[in-house]
């Protein structure tokens, strides 16, 4: 999984602001919040499609670190660890909301990671300028397809397609099985091709 330390920051300063944290240094914990925040409310906002709720989460799940940093055991890095955790937030806000999407549109001025074009998940849509509003269609489009997924599948789709994470990843931050992720991720993408076939067919 990337993250946005270097790996000289990961060995080290990492390491250290984790063991202030653990020590009660409050002022370490936000060191490290601030190098991931962007990252961690980026994946949150593509589960939820909403500005307002993404940074409740991203919030609700720092707090939720903070409390547990004493657990924190150095077997990952403190990105991983803190990743799974926003999943695990995320999922359940999900299930207990049982959010289904509204087809919100994507939020540019977010400047979200697209999803790969060239991925089996979704189809291609070059943004050439006559085509502006052709591709903001099929943005929408995709949004909407991703939301109607439940939360599970929503959550592997995301992984593997922006985040690029190995199916190792997956399951580690998800607590499942490498099998499971791999069905999940088939019946999501399935699913998508079924809702989207006809944008695939005119593409």
């Amino acid at each position: 999984m990337q993250t946005e330390a270097t790996p000289a920051q990961a060995d080290v300063s990492e390491l250290d602001l984790v063991k202030r944290c653990q020590a009660g240094d409050t002022e370490a914990f936000d060191e490290l919040v601030t190098r991931y925040r962007t990252r961690i409310f980026s994946m949150i906002y593509n589960m939820v499609h909403s500005e307002q709720d993404a940074w409740d989460l991203a919030q609700d799940s720092f707090v939720k670190a903070w409390r547990s940093i004493k657990r924190f055991r150095g077997r990952s890095s403190f990105y991983t660890w803190i990743y799974r955790i926003v999943m695990n937030v995320t999922i359940d806000w999900l299930r207990k909301k049982q959010v289904k999407g509204a087809g919100a549109e994507f939020d540019d001025a977010v400047e979200l990671k697209e999803i790969d074009p060239a991925s089996r998940t979704v189809p291609k849509a070059d943004a050439l300028p006559f085509e502006t509003m052709e591709r903001s269609e099929i943005r929408a489009r995709i949004e909407k397809a991703i939301a109607q997924l439940s939360p599970e599948h929503r959550a592997v789709i995301l992984m593997k397609e922006i985040e690029q994470m190995q199916y190792h990843e997956i399951a580690d931050t998800l607590g499942c099985s490498i099998g499971t992720v791999m069905s999940r991720l088939f019946y999501a993408r399935k699913k998508l091709q079924n809702l989207l076939r006809d944008v695939y067919e005119n593409i």
